[in-house]
């Protein structure tokens, strides 16, 4: 047997169902005086799919903090069946996970637990995405007076934006604080949630409506920051500058925005 075709055979163990080896690769094999093929074998299998459990469980800690360990490890071996790792590194073994949820459950159960997924993978997201080139005060304390008016903007490449229908941020925080499960439920209205790095620390919040909308003018109509003070002139006035200038503040503290390519 050619090296290759005893790996392929190899790897076609590991992703059955069953531990038991096809005889005709366990014969390529030589038992130990103290492991039989068929028991080493069967170890390799066990312990590839407990691998991947591993992974799955600390990328998802909050879908197993409401899911249980019984029932998470279920949907675990059923993601992994329906979708192998096929990336030489485990970092991406989740990203169809929320995806395949609502295959897996009923659609009762299946949206909320849904969400709390993508949410907990837009973690994993921002953490080790590029870090960009994040505005910092000092940069718009040079900027001239004249080029104010026409700056531009866009979101740092860790920022990662959700929809929010359930209170999936609170049952986030309740499994990081080990706290009693809060249960489900619709939220009303639906929230936008940021999740972004800064500083080498993962940071969260949901934005109120009006700072929803301002930030997605700038950054994804492309608002001019007068723009911006034009379209808040409607609710805010004549406080319309100092408003956009706040929250300006506020999103380059926290490491939100760079400057627009154009």
């Amino acid at each position: 047997m050619r090296l290759i075709d005893w790996q392929l055979a190899f790897e076609q163990h590991l992703l059955t169902q069953a531990p038991e080896a096809n005889s005709g690769f366990a014969a390529t094999l030589l038992g130990g005086p103290t492991l039989d093929v068929d028991t080493g074998l069967a170890i390799y299998h066990n312990a590839y799919m407990a691998r991947l459990q591993e992974v799955l469980r600390h990328d998802f800690g909050a879908v197993l903090y409401w899911l249980g360990d019984e029932e998470f490890a279920a949907l675990a071996e059923a993601y992994v069946r329906r979708y192998p790792s096929a990336h030489y590194s485990l970092r991406w073994l989740g990203e169809r996970l929320p995806a395949f949820i609502l295959e897996h459950f009923v659609a009762e159960h299946s949206a909320p637990l849904a969400e709390l997924a993508r949410l907990e993978w837009a973690f994993t997201l921002a953490f080790d995405a590029p870090q960009g080139l994040p505005l910092a005060l000092d940069d718009m304390a040079l900027l001239p007076p004249e080029d104010w008016p026409g700056l531009q903007v866009e979101l740092t490449p860790s920022v990662q934006t959700l929809l929010c229908r359930f209170n999936s941020l609170a049952i986030w925080r309740a499994s990081k604080d080990q706290a009693d499960f809060p249960g489900s439920h619709a939220l009303d209205p639906a929230q936008i949630c940021l999740v972004w790095r800064h500083q080498h620390v993962c940071n969260y919040r949901s934005l109120e409506p009006a700072e929803a909308c301002a930030i997605a003018g700038m950054v994804t109509t492309g608002w001019t920051f007068a723009e911006l003070c034009e379209q808040l002139a409607v609710t805010y006035s004549e406080g319309a500058p100092l408003q956009a200038v706040t929250w300006l503040k506020q999103w380059i503290q926290e490491g939100l925005l760079q400057r627009r390519v154009l």
